[in-house]
């Protein structure tokens, strides 16, 4: 049996909803979870072929239940490269969302600005990555039942999921900027030499996850939108060090923006 089979085996054990949207909240996000009605928590820890999410503010479960009259699974919590996981195993969970039903996924992250035009507390639609993480969750064997061996990734995010998300800010009076965002695998943070190298290839933010996961999502030919948090600026931008502390406190102060903006878009599609 392959490992998303083993997986669906279990998780139909324990609902037999079908989601039809994918939530992925980054760090400090997580609270959004719990908005979500009827909802069954499953621990990735009770999954066959799911590592600990060992990262602070990560509670590590599946939250299958309704928000804004859809049915939605959200993973409260997602697994890095730096944990010492494989791109392969930080990718799964989208394939096993993929298997429950989702055509759509929302992926967010808290990240570090480099566009100097942002501040600590801006939401910013993702257009585009940069995959420095020099690996990709697609290396190895194809399947070709799920995806083809070379997805094409010229529209990544969705341009569509992108209007829905910028009428949605507009709406609520919710000032969003746009950009490119760029993983690296961390865990440690930039230095300021590499923070101007990623601004003149055109980075506007950088973080340690999501293109893993946006890569997986565009082999499984799924509809993408992706937010990060600025929850800091970037190394050498400000005269100050950098802390995870900071990253929790800034995504927290802008709790109540992100989750009204996250309900008004999944109203929409």
């Amino acid at each position: 049996m392959k490992p998303i089979e083993e997986v669906m085996e279990k998780l139909r054990k324990q609902t037999a909803r079908r989601p039809e949207i994918g939530l992925i909240l980054g760090s400090g996000l997580g609270d959004l979870a719990d908005e979500l009605t009827n909802a069954v928590q499953i621990p990735y820890r009770s999954l066959p072929h799911f590592p600990e999410s060992t990262v602070k503010g990560h509670k590590g479960q599946f939250v299958i239940g309704e928000l804004e009259g859809k049915t939605v699974v959200a993973m409260q919590g997602r697994y890095h490269h730096y944990e010492g996981y494989s791109l392969v195993q930080v990718a799964f969970p989208v394939y096993v969302m993929q298997a429950m039903g989702i055509e759509k996924l929302i992926v967010t992250n808290a990240c570090g600005g480099i566009n100097t035009d942002f501040a600590p507390g801006d939401l910013m639609l993702i257009t585009d990555h940069i995959n420095m993480l020099g690996d990709s969750p697609l290396i190895g064997p194809n399947d070709d039942e799920i995806g083809p061996r070379f997805p094409d990734m010229s529209h990544a995010y969705s341009p569509d999921l992108i209007q829905k998300a910028e009428r949605a800010a507009e709406t609520l009076s919710i000032q969003v900027q746009k950009g490119v965002y760029l993983a690296t695998h961390g865990p440690q943070y930039e230095t300021p030499a590499e923070i101007r190298m990623m601004r003149v290839m055109g980075a506007d933010a950088v973080g340690m996850s999501t293109v893993p996961e946006v890569i997986a999502a565009s082999h499984l030919r799924l509809d993408v939108l992706g937010i990060s948090c600025i929850t800091n600026m970037a190394c050498g931008i400000l005269d100050q060090p950098l802390s995870h502390k900071e990253v929790i406190e800034t995504a927290d102060r802008v709790k109540s923006d992100f989750t009204a903006l996250i309900k008004s878009i999944i109203r929409s599609i």
